[in-house]
């Protein structure tokens, strides 16, 4: 499983490795379990959020997994609605006391718009307020890097001409049925790292007969093949399970996927979220 061992370098200097654990609906008590085994396995990259209410377990995972906290890459989300420079510097520092950890080595304005008004209305200023906080809490130490998650490039266009520091990281929905292509390319252009979250597009890909008929190709599973494609595409992967044989597997992705065949899943289009529909991030907007 040598893609566990693999990273990139951001625009800071800091590595990051290539593929990491996502922990969205994982539970509170159940994320320090989750944790210690992603890293008995090999992983090194734990993604979290405010928003996902496991920050405390998801601290606890890394001070009791074994292994030094500076072999480990911790990543949290400042919350959608935070849209203001004194409320997001005390946030910044609620997660690291939540988290229990002296330093995160990434944090995110979770998204250019509160949830309940995703896609909606101008929040450029708040943005730029939530982006200054990070940018201090990075000159502090707080925070080793730091970055945007779901932003257009209309909001990070918005982060470059009012800020210092280039985001590091835009995490977005990039999965085989749904790549942005325009998006990343900007993103590589601006040497903005995308970090690529529900790689297997909440199991709805995996119904896909073309896209089954490629994995067994390939002799490996959909979502081994789906986080292939993600990492190929030059991102970091962010599958999300609290099951270990899962997370096993989804590491077990040291094949090549052919450029024509790369193609093909670039231009799919296969968007059922089936239940997930609801949350704003998949609702098409």
């Amino acid at each position: 499983m040598t893609v566990l061992n693999e990273t990139y370098t951001l625009a800071g200097g800091v590595e990051i490795p290539r593929l990491g654990l996502g922990t969205w609906f994982i539970d509170d008590d159940k994320a320090a379990d989750a944790v210690r085994a992603a890293v008995s396995i090999g992983y090194r990259n734990i993604d979290t959020a405010q928003a996902y209410g496991n920050e405390r377990g998801v601290g606890e995972g890394v001070r009791t997994c074994g292994v030094p906290r500076d072999e480990l890459f911790v990543s949290t989300k400042l919350a959608a609605e935070i849209k203001d420079y004194d409320q997001a510097l005390a946030a910044i520092d609620g997660s690291l006391a939540a988290l229990g950890l002296d330093r995160v080595d990434l944090m995110l304005i979770h998204s250019p718009q509160p949830w309940d008004d995703f896609r909606g209305g101008d929040y450029a200023q708040g943005n730029r307020e939530a982006w200054r906080a990070l940018e201090d809490a990075h000159r502090a130490g707080k925070v080793r890097s730091i970055g945007v998650s779901n932003f257009q490039q209309h909001d990070l266009d918005n982060i470059l001409e009012g800020g210092s520091v280039v985001p590091h990281v835009n995490q977005l929905l990039v999965h085989a049925g749904n790549t942005p292509s325009d998006l990343l390319a900007y993103c590589e252009s601006k040497q903005i790292l995308v970090e690529a979250y529900s790689p297997i597009a909440h199991g709805a890909i995996l119904k896909n007969v073309e896209v089954q008929a490629m994995a067994q190709k390939y002799g490996v599973s959909v979502p081994q093949l789906c986080i292939r494609y993600t990492l190929q595409l030059g991102t970091v992967s962010l599958p999300k399970t609290a099951n270990p044989e899962h997370m096993r597997s989804n590491a077990e992705v040291d094949f090549d996927i052919s450029d024509d065949d790369m193609n093909v899943l670039r231009d799919l289009r296969d968007v059922d979220y089936g239940e997930h529909s609801a949350f704003p991030v998949y609702s098409g907007k």
